[in-house]
């Protein structure tokens, strides 16, 4: 066949289609969407008979189509009628153009992303054989297909470019071209990022705040001062260590384990809940702005059904409760291996904390805890990696026995499952860290041991807290650098060298869908993962921001980057995503606001049992000088880590050479230095801990639910506007006798007035 060949079923003519008595349009515009076959499949006769039954089937729901080849590959341009379109309006009563504000466009003027959303569906569906489009790439008839990039120009200079990261998106554009899901997601980053702003200006100053306190603190200064105090060894160490060697650790803890935290703890939670709150009025008027406000996503389902296939039948919603328990049962087997997971990391933190103990290098036996956190955080991370593709395929797995009744059903359902997994694959060593570590750890003499052969680790010398920052600062900072650079770094070589071993054709139409088919591919999940990869973060920024206030300035600057990069993936690196109408982030948002539950308990949980906040205020009015009110001229610390420390008696134990001067050594409990037991402080502090717990949570969830109440979802402009819309309609109906289609607020000089104001909706996402 000669190259740019134009051939219909039959090999002589275009087919086109056969609808009524009228012209049908005929093949001379661009194509909606391109099918690529291996020359290899031309030689195999079966599979051309498949390639011929599967466009003969288009042909009759009104397709066209013309062939294009070049060395290697085959190339099919199909194009639908325009009067699939029209159907799809009839259906829907959708507007005559993408915005109804604007002026009437002519009945054959179709949006692209109509266009291409139709069509896709009908690809995607069954034809008559019982083969859908995947059953044939599976085969080898066809190799992949796509919507070409078309009119992204003004995306590329306004949006697509690393000098535009701190300009406005252009939101109207994006939808235009990717639809109003991409759109929501871009409004929804944007917005996120602008709201970061704050959190991250007060994340920095409770941060900063503590170094005015970094030499002042009597805390650290008494540390400094402890030349005499003797730490029992940890692990499998056994080196005793002065407590002053811990100085410099001491005073860079108080930099997030101060007062400040736990205000900055309820200003996160009451954060979380005003960005939710502001985001829900954001997208109403966005949602407003597009005319999708009445939009419903069950009937465009049936409509597209009923395009394809005017015989079909509803499918009715289903549930089954045998299913829904094999799930449950499945979903909780893969939360334990999760568990699991990070238990084999605690088996690490022991053995690397026997092995560093041992090792020849003095720094790494100084720095035990250390070398086993940062490593720890280094493992977990490539863990995550690894967990991530396995919980994807579980999470498949479940969704294919569930039977959704929809696309959309399905991708909610899958988002649910996908995420509770990846919450327990990330976040299960920071629980670890900050409720489980140091804990279970038994006293010197009688330490619980792994196997009986090696000790568990224990906190860092200056407490839990430190371990818990790094942890979060490895991994957080790991995830968005890394993970940014590969966002970008792998498409764009990927695409390079498909570029170069590529040669180009001299026919500009078949060198246009040349140059897509060599941008790298996309699927269901593109969009979905970076979603994903977005709600991680999320969590990260609030769940645990009390003991690393630096998380939101962190992810503020990721996400300006962020943006940028996801824009030029889209724009130039990969193939046009399909476009699918939304009217909202979906089953997100849900999972936002159980982050936003989860942070609330999470940091009051951090900050009552992890940080030395409680501590450190009981032994101030309690057991301190300044305790029943007594005027102390000194700091009202004075003899807290004289206190806060538990003797054990090395004559107990097994004495170490060199070191016969030292008959006790010190540790982080409170114990009796009699018999061991825990002393009268431990239940006093237990009990204030869990008040205080109680109480956190229970003021951070009512300021949520006054948050919520006293910022409306929607606005009242946008309420007004609606309200007045149905005015319009029912008052047409009434003087009419059927409803009339209103081009904006053009509505003649018989328009009736109403007292509700006519407010303008305009759209501005800002991403700062």
């Amino acid at each position: 066949m000669a190259q740019g060949e134009e051939m219909g079923t039959d090999g002589d003519s275009l087919p086109l289609m056969e609808m009524g008595a009228s012209e049908p349009e005929p093949l001379d515009q661009s194509v909606d969407y391109v099918l690529v076959a291996d020359h290899r499949t031309q030689r195999n006769p079966r599979k051309v008979q498949q390639q011929k039954r599967f466009l003969e089937d288009l042909r009759r729901k009104g397709f066209c189509y013309k062939v294009k080849e070049d060395e290697e590959k085959v190339f099919f341009g199909i194009r639908a009628d325009n009067r699939i379109f029209s159907l799809y309006r009839t259906l829907l009563l959708e507007p005559e153009g993408p915005d109804p504000r604007v002026e009437p466009i002519g009945p054959t003027t179709i949006p692209a992303t109509t266009r291409i959303r139709v069509v896709n569906f009908i690809l995607n569906c069954r034809t008559a054989s019982g083969d859908t489009f995947q059953d044939l790439v599976k085969d080898g008839v066809f190799e992949t297909r796509f919507p070409l990039h078309k009119g992204q120009e003004k995306l590329k200079k306004k949006w697509a470019q690393w000098r535009n990261m701190v300009h406005e998106q252009p939101i109207d554009d994006i939808r235009n071209y990717f639809g109003e899901k991409v759109a929501l997601y871009f409004a929804w980053l944007g917005w996120y990022t602008y709201m970061l702003v704050p959190a991250a200006l007060v994340g920095l100053i409770v941060f900063l705040s503590g170094f005015s306190l970094f030499n002042a603190s009597q805390i650290s200064k008494e540390i400094c001062e402890a030349k005499n105090i003797y730490m029992c060894p940890r692990g499998s160490s056994r080196r005793y260590q002065r407590l002053s060697d811990t100085c410099t650790f001491a005073k860079l803890t108080h930099l997030f384990d101060n007062e400040g935290t736990v205000i900055f703890a309820i200003f996160m939670a009451l954060w979380a809940t005003v960005f939710l709150e502001f985001w829900k009025r954001q997208r109403a008027r966005v949602v407003l702005h597009w005319d999708l406000y009445g939009w419903d996503e069950d009937q465009e389902e049936v409509a597209l059904e009923l395009i394809n296939c005017p015989d079909y039948k509803l499918q009715p919603h289903q549930h089954s409760y045998l299913r829904s328990i094999i799930i449950l049962v499945l979903s909780l087997f893969m939360i334990c291996i999760m568990i699991g997971m990070a238990h084999i990391l605690v088996v690490y933190r022991v053995l690397a904390a026997a092995l560093f103990s041992n090792s020849a290098l003095p720094f790494l036996e100084e720095q035990v805890t250390t070398a086993v956190v940062v490593t720890g955080a280094l493992v977990h991370y490539v863990t995550i990696l690894f967990m991530t593709k396995i919980n994807k395929c579980v999470a498949m797995k479940l969704c294919d026995f569930e039977k959704s009744r929809t696309f959309s059903e399905r991708e909610s359902k899958f988002t649910v499952k996908f995420f509770t997994l990846q919450f327990f694959a990330h976040f299960s060593s920071l629980v670890y860290i900050a409720f489980i570590l140091g804990r279970i750890n038994g006293h010197p003499g009688n330490s619980v041991r792994l196997a009986g052969l090696w000790k568990l680790e224990e906190c860092h010398l200056s407490g839990c807290m430190m371990d818990l920052f790094v942890q979060m600062a490895i991994i957080m900072g790991l995830k968005q650098t890394l993970s940014n650079c590969m966002e970008y770094l792998g498409p764009w070589l990927a695409h390079k060298c498909r570029s170069m071993w590529n040669s180009k054709s001299l026919d500009p139409e078949l060198r246009d869908w040349q140059r897509n088919y060599l941008l790298n591919p996309v699927n269901t999940f593109s969009l979905f993962d970076e979603f994903m990869e977005m709600m991680i973060q999320y969590g990260f920024t609030t769940i645990f921001v009390a003991a690393f206030p630096l998380a939101p300035l962190l992810a503020l600057f990721s996400n300006l980057v962020e943006i940028r990069l996801d824009a030029i993936k889209m724009v130039r690196l990969r193939r046009r995503l399909v476009p699918r109408k939304a009217k909202d982030i979906g089953t997100w948002l849900q999972v936002l606001e159980t982050i936003g539950v989860l942070a609330v308990i999470a940091n009051g949980m951090v900050i009552a049992f992890t940080s030395e906040f409680i501590p450190r205020v009981v032994y101030k009015y309690r057991y301190g000088p300044c305790r029943q009110g007594a005027h102390y001229k000194e700091d009202c610390l004075t003899g807290y880590i004289d206190h806060s420390l538990s003797v054990f008696h090395i004559n107990d134990s097994v004495r170490i050479e060199g070191l016969e001067n030292i008959t006790q050594c010190r540790y982080r409990d409170y114990r009796n230095s009699q018999d061991y037991n825990f002393s009268e402080q431990f239940w006093v502090l237990l009990a204030i801990r869990l008040a205080f717990l109680i109480l956190f949570e229970h003021v951070a969830l009512c300021i949520k639910l006054v948050a919520a109440w006293f910022v409306p979802d929607v606005p009242q402009s946008v309420k007004n506007r609606v309200l007045e819309q149905k005015y319009r309609m029912l008052w047409e109906k009434m003087r009419y006798g059927g409803p009339r289609q209103w081009c904006g607020p053009r509505l003649g000089s018989e328009r009736p007035t109403s007292s509700a104001p006519a407010s303008s909706v305009s759209i501005k996402s800002t991403d700062v």
